[in-house]
């Protein structure tokens, strides 16, 4: 497992509301667990053989975007603006938006996660560009 997978699933754990995040991979698996009593980062746990399937993908982790002026990506990740190459955008700059309306698709291990606003208003500017690695916490979207 490389080093930028794990990162990637432990700010997956830290951006949803999981306690914990088991993932398996060639003989493998990763445990993460919050310590939210505490207050600290999830801690990694790396077994020597796999008992079991990974239960729990970063898909789930996938978080609608917060309220408040920006929209911030829920995870690491290569953002998508749109479908597919050549096709448009979810959303463009002055586009009115619904609640659950989907703004960006964040591509993670392989994986597609939606971003979708959590309230309806106005896209004033798109702060990201498709193809563009982004962090867990980063602006992507700023809203009227």
């Amino acid at each position: 497992m490389k080093q930028e997978q794990i990162k990637t699933l432990i700010d997956a754990l830290a951006a949803s509301d999981l306690a914990e995040l088991e993932y398996s991979e060639n003989g493998s698996t990763l445990r993460l667990v919050k310590l939210a009593a505490l207050g600290a980062a999830p801690v990694a746990r790396t077994p020597a053989v796999a008992r079991k399937a990974a239960k729990r993908t970063v898909e789930e982790t996938a978080a609608p975007a917060p309220a408040g002026d920006e929209c911030l990506a829920p995870l690491h990740g290569v953002v998508h603006l749109q479908p597919a190459p050549g096709e448009p955008p979810f959303v463009q700059p002055g586009q009115a938006v619904e609640a659950g309306q989907m703004l960006c698709v964040i591509e993670a291990m392989k994986m597609f996660n939606e971003v979708r606003a959590d309230r309806a208003g106005a896209v004033r500017q798109v702060l990201v560009q498709s193809g563009q690695e982004v962090e867990a916490g980063q602006p992507l979207f700023r809203f009227e």
